[in-house]
């Protein structure tokens, strides 16, 4: 974890939902009653295409989907009414097979790995209790001034790591985590679990494609890890 002081040969950055914990629905159910509240709809699919990106872009490509404007205090509403949505929703929330194994290997075998995500921590604490993951191990949304797809909570994640840009691996379950690994010149891995398809998640830019942590795991050795 996020405790090296010599800069490492390998680590990993991961994204949160939809990578280690099975949350990337329940976040565009949540997106969609905040909408609900505002008087505004789209079908679930849609907002399920942008999530994994920064919340403040995420609202304004579903507002262009609305073909309407909004104030600047209906953003924030929908950001607080997200938050609250989806905290109703943390008791459908699970980890998805194998995150809290291959977290342990990688501990074990003494590789480096932080988390990266868009989400704000307020929103991300019950799913990192769940697995057991300290808050200094996870660089969120609160802690840049751009999310996903631009790059800057990956290349904070890799400066805490001492970790340079070409030794990250970034793992991720969607197009934006691809995106934005290689605008940070790092490499990137696909995970299904977040409901992109693997031909999307490759033309983002991923070099290798998992179907959830635990199939990760069990290939580590395909990404040129030697324990």
């Amino acid at each position: 974890m996020i405790a090296s002081t010599n800069l490492q040969s390998i680590g990993f950055i991961f994204d949160l939902d939809g990578t280690l914990v099975d949350s990337a629905y329940q976040h565009a159910l949540a997106w969609q009653r905040a909408l609900q509240c505002e008087g505004m709809s789209l079908p679930l699919w849609r907002i399920h295409r942008q999530v994994g990106m920064s919340g403040g872009l995420f609202t304004e490509l579903l507002l262009r989907q609305l073909k309407r404007e909004v104030t600047a205090d209906q953003l924030e509403r929908l950001q607080q009414s997200h938050a609250q949505a989806y905290e109703q929703l943390n008791g459908t929330v699970r980890l998805l097979p194998g995150a809290r194994e291959l977290l342990k290997h990688l501990i074990d075998s003494k590789i480096p790995w932080a988390i990266a995500t868009s989400g704000r921590l307020a929103t991300a604490r019950h799913d990192l209790a769940m697995l057991a993951v300290p808050e200094r191990a996870v660089i969120t949304r609160d802690d840049v001034t751009r999310a996903k797809p631009d790059p800057d909570v990956l290349l904070v994640a890799a400066a805490r790591l001492d970790l340079s840009v070409n030794s990250a691996i970034v793992v991720g379950d969607s197009i934006w985590d691809m995106l934005a690994a290689r605008r940070a010149g790092m490499l990137g891995v696909g995970m299904l679990s977040g409901g992109y398809g693997q031909d999307e998640l490759e033309r983002a830019g991923a070099a290798r494609v998992y179907e959830d942590p635990g199939d990760l795991l069990q290939r580590l050795y395909e990404l040129g890890l030697r324990f």
